[in-house]
């Protein structure tokens, strides 16, 4: 919760979530600093997958509690509700949204094939299993339904396979022994077979480094790889091959490498690790929340940002948080502004560095890479917004009454609420002229989208 971003055969996958789009909310003030924001259009710094927005369906059965809550309900793989109407239009309003199907227990999955050998029973809380539950298992059934899903929306899928599986435990934490892939190999033939949508299969879940519950050896998890992937040949044939990724867990510089070395060139498509910048999301008060908030404001994210990442320069205050890429669709370029302060607004002018530099002769300094001297009451983009006729577009995302804990959000000041049926609203921008500063409240989010902005990297 892009996903791939690099060259070659190898390619870094990070999964970007948005938490902070669901969370921040604004209260408007008469206090403001002045912020300026250069932006270098001239080249790409970075760029991103078009399923940059992604989101986790997870194994976790309503008996999964944790702070005195017991938040998960039918919400995982085996027990979500596939007819519910918002799901899919959740998923088709990103078009396309790429779903992992992962998390904590799918190395204790297994999968409901004819010669599992075992009763395909659910999860039961254990206090000796890892994480407190037994060993789960998925039926065929289940899986045709959850693929119907995934037809039917156009969902790009990474679905994280059992790494677990015939190993046995050294000791507390750490696991050893070689993968048994016979049960994986035939869930992965049986999807196959079916054609069922998967862009990638992911090969266990945080046993990087010291793991989280559980740990493998780097070198024996390399080996492992270079089994699945040779699985993967020989399922697909000539077809189009998912990707091989790995290993879904937190960055250890060591393990890593030791991981690249074992399983050699031409076996691992994309690595993959995850971060949790803002924790492990175990905050209560998050519980009572609208789901919908998150969704709108990451959609917004998915319609206006393009997959150019650009650089910028800042100056002024640390609370102002600018992101710069090419706009999508549209030409020019799109920000997203956080303030992150509680009580300041701010007042963003926003620059083309290709007008600083014509301006370095005339007086004006690049001083630190921050420019100082520049009119505050001037936002240049470029030539072609030099005959002041040049409109930009805002989305300001903001909380009812300004409580941060509000359940409503606002676009420009409008509540913004899924219908019952589960219909996005529209998401109407403001227009305003291109060369006048942005004014951002504390605790809100600005999208902003400049379809004029001279960014040779842009296309334009």
């Amino acid at each position: 919760m892009p996903p791939f971003a690099g060259s070659g055969s190898m390619r870094l996958w990070c999964i970007f979530l948005l938490p902070l789009l669901c969370q921040l909310a604004g209260v408007r003030s008469e206090d403001y600093s002045d912020v300026t924001v250069i932006v270098r259009g001239s080249e790409t710094i970075a760029s991103t997958s078009g399923e940059f927005v992604c989101a986790t369906i997870d194994w976790w059965p309503p008996e999964k509690c944790n702070y005195d809550q017991c938040p998960w309900g039918r919400a995982s793989v085996l027990n979500l509700d596939l007819t519910n109407p918002l799901l899919a239009k959740a998923i088709q309003a990103f078009s396309p949204l790429r779903i992992r199907v992962g998390g904590s227990l799918q190395d204790q999955v297994l999968y409901g094939t004819p010669n599992l050998g075992l009763p395909c029973d659910p999860f039961t809380k254990v206090s000796s299993g890892l994480f407190e539950f037994s060993q789960g298992c998925i039926t065929l059934e289940r899986w045709d339904d959850i693929n119907d899903l995934f037809l039917n929306t156009g969902a790009v899928v990474t679905f994280g396979l059992n790494a677990l599986q015939g190993r046995h435990q050294i000791r507390k934490g750490v696991w050893g022994g070689p993968w048994n892939s016979s049960n994986a190999r035939e869930f992965i033939e049986y999807t196959a077979s079916k054609n069922y949508p998967i862009d990638s299969w992911e090969f266990g879940n945080e046993l990087s480094g010291s793991g989280v519950g559980a740990s493998v050896a780097a070198e024996q998890y390399g080996k492992d790889l270079v089994v699945l992937q040779t699985i993967v040949n020989e399922l697909y044939g000539d077809s189009s091959k998912p990707l091989v990724v790995a290993p879904g867990g937190f960055y250890d510089q060591k393990w890593f490498a030791q991981l690249l070395e074992a399983s050699g060139p031409n076996v691992l498509n994309a690595v993959t690790h995850h971060i949790y910048n803002l924790g492990a999301g175990g905050d209560t008060t998050v519980l009572n929340f609208n789901p919908g908030q998150c969704l709108l404001s990451a959609l917004l994210w998915h319609r206006l940002m393009g997959t150019g990442v650009l650089s910028l320069d800042i100056s002024g205050s640390p609370y102002l948080r600018p992101y710069a890429h090419c706009a999508k669709q549209k030409g020019g370029i799109a920000l997203v502004l956080l303030n992150l302060h509680r009580t300041m607004g701010f007042m963003v002018s926003v620059r083309n560095d290709i007008n600083v530099n014509l301006a370095e002769g005339q007086g004006i300094r690049r001083d630190n890479a921050f420019v100082h001297g520049l009119k505050r009451t001037v936002s240049w983009v470029g030539s072609k917004a030099s005959d002041g006729f040049s409109k930009r577009e805002e989305y300001h995302l903001s909380a009812q009454d300004g409580n941060p804990f509000a359940r409503t959000m606002l676009l420009n000041g409008v509540p913004l609420e899924l219908t019952e049926d589960g219909d996005i609203p529209p998401l109407y921008p403001v227009e305003v002229s291109a060369n006048s500063p942005i004014y951002v409240a504390p605790l809100t989010i600005a999208f902003v989208v400049f379809p004029d902005f001279e960014a040779e990297a842009c296309g334009r």
